[in-house]
């Protein structure tokens, strides 16, 4: 068994890939309610731990020798919506990510940030965590992949940092991206579109005929239930959505204009199962949404990560 602890778990979305991909989740520390009760309705097993990750720190110690040190820090400080303050932006948690990989020493890493971090301004601070992290004994790779390249219906670039210990370094390979295109949004939504008998949803389906823009959640203190800016609601406008406001259910038999997506649709889009629920009102059931990480991204990278481990073990055995 492959164990796991990660930090910033949000809603589940990259905890839902590593467990996929084998691993077993010894502890997920997040800070907000409405996630934590996310994460224990769909998970009852899980030890969420609801709490900072500062906090964290003062009893990493307890989870020495894990396999995997997972998370999704926050991206706001990296994102080219924000200052892009980096590490100088007080929800920067990356110091505190390396703090705790010293701490509990695990055999792999995994954070994901937004693509905003590979910009060039931050080119100094990502090797200054690459030397940190050489100097524990891990080798680091940071790729930038797009979620569509997966089997997710929307382009969605991150950001992935990646460690193992040096001497696994050389058996580490991303993932192959996926040889097909993923659904359309008319393809992947027609269901739920039609399931109250809007009767234009055929019509609707022809014209969603594109994969959709990134997903957007907002941050803690800015954004709500829309699917983003300007320039993300008129691409969504192409695809026949209004995206100015989050429905509570989707359209019935008579409706006419442009439909509303649901928080249900926004979460397929990134990839949750339709059985996975999300607490709270509609606004911070679709942040929580807007926020996550898809998990078959997170299933991809997290696979390689396990067959890296999975060799070391066999080659300790034999």
């Amino acid at each position: 068994m492959l164990r796991s602890v990660e930090l910033c778990a949000g809603a589940g979305g990259q905890a839902l890939g590593l467990e996929q991909a084998g691993f077993h989740h010894e502890a997920l520390v997040e800070i907000d309610r409405h996630c934590c009760q996310t994460l224990r309705d769909n998970r009852s097993e899980w030890n969420v731990l609801e709490q900072c990750v500062v906090k964290f720190k003062d009893d990493a110690h307890k989870y020495q020798g894990i396999d995997l040190l997972a998370g999704g820090l926050p991206c706001p400080p990296f994102s080219v919506a924000g200052k892009k303050l980096g590490e100088k932006d007080e929800r920067n948690l990356f110091n505190d990510g390396v703090d705790i990989v010293d701490a509990i020493r695990p055999r792999a890493v995994l954070f994901e940030n937004v693509k905003g971090f590979m910009d060039p301004a931050f080119r100094d601070y990502r090797e200054t965590i690459k030397a940190r992290m050489k100097k524990l004994g891990y080798e680091t790779m940071i790729r930038q992949v797009n979620a569509s390249d997966y089997g997710v219906s929307q382009l969605r670039p991150r950001v992935m940092i990646v460690a193992v210990q040096e001497q696994d370094a050389e058996f580490f390979d991303w993932p192959t991206p996926n040889p097909k295109n993923p659904p359309t949004v008319g393809e992947l939504l027609f269901d739920l579109m039609s399931e109250r008998g809007w009767r234009g949803a055929e019509a609707w389906c022809k014209q969603a005929n594109e994969i959709a823009p990134t997903i957007v959640g907002g941050s803690k203190k800015h954004g709500g239930p829309d699917l983003g800016p300007t320039r993300a609601r008129r691409a969504w406008a192409a695809l026949g959505v209004e995206g100015r406001t989050i429905a509570v259910e989707p359209p019935d038999p008579f409706h006419d204009g442009m439909p509303r997506l649901t928080v249900r649709m926004v979460a397929r889009i990134q990839g949750f199962p339709d059985e996975w629920s999300f607490f709270g009102p509609k606004t911070h059931a679709y942040k929580q949404v807007g926020n996550a990480f898809p998990p078959p991204v997170a299933r991809a990278v997290s696979e390689k990560i396990a067959q890296v481990l999975r060799r070391r073990r066999l080659r300790a055995v034999s």
